[in-house]
């Protein structure tokens, strides 16, 4: 079964904006409704406190909370679902301990994104489909594979990695289930976003 997930999913990064709560919610107010709490610096306690105060946002928007990497803190606050790395606990694994969670996975080749829908994955995120600040090391996948991934598969695939707003129709048009970002969303959150489609 496919879910009826938001096109557009938001993710945070709090180094990056020490402002993430207050630039968070004003994207919840321009219409986002799918959010990943993506935090890698924060001890267990400060990620479990921070994902408090996100989910009470999302709550308050009726947006979907997915908490990167810790199914412990996702069951504690509540949330959605959990975002896998590809480093992180097997798909399969998170579906046994924890079956009522949604699960996203980061797939950066078309093995991977595969090999996830196999392991029972909901959705994943493919990057970086150009060339990205936050990890400029990285080749960019491209758009040719973003097609062959999202025609391999029967789950959203989100276009994730250096997507501007004048490329978010490149990637509806070769194939992206919907988008994924960091600065495309929380750069300019006091502007208009311009359209999307």
């Amino acid at each position: 079964m496919v879910l009826n997930l938001p096109r557009l999913y938001a993710i945070t990064d709090s180094k990056r904006y020490p402002d993430m709560l207050q630039r968070l919610e004003k994207a919840l107010k321009k219409g986002i409704r799918m959010v990943q709490l993506r935090e890698k610096e924060l001890s267990g306690l400060e990620y479990y406190q921070l994902a408090k105060k996100v989910r009470g946002l999302t709550q308050d928007y009726d947006a979907m909370l997915f908490i990167n990497d810790r199914v412990d803190i996702a069951l504690a606050v509540g949330a959605e679902g959990v975002h896998l790395p590809e480093k992180g606990l097997p798909p399969s694994v998170v579906k046994r301990i924890a079956p009522n969670l949604l699960v996203g996975y980061s797939a950066h080749s078309l093995e991977k994104a595969l090999w996830a829908q196999e392991e029972g994955v909901d959705f994943i995120t493919l990057s970086p489909i150009f060339k990205t600040q936050s990890h400029p090391e990285l080749e960019p996948v491209g758009l040719n594979l973003l097609m062959e991934v999202s025609q391999r598969l029967s789950i959203p695939v989100y276009a994730l990695g250096g997507i501007t707003w004048d490329r978010i129709k490149l990637c509806y048009k070769n194939g992206a289930y919907g988008i994924a970002g960091i600065g495309l969303f929380f750069d300019r959150v006091d502007s208009n976003w311009g359209t999307h489609g």
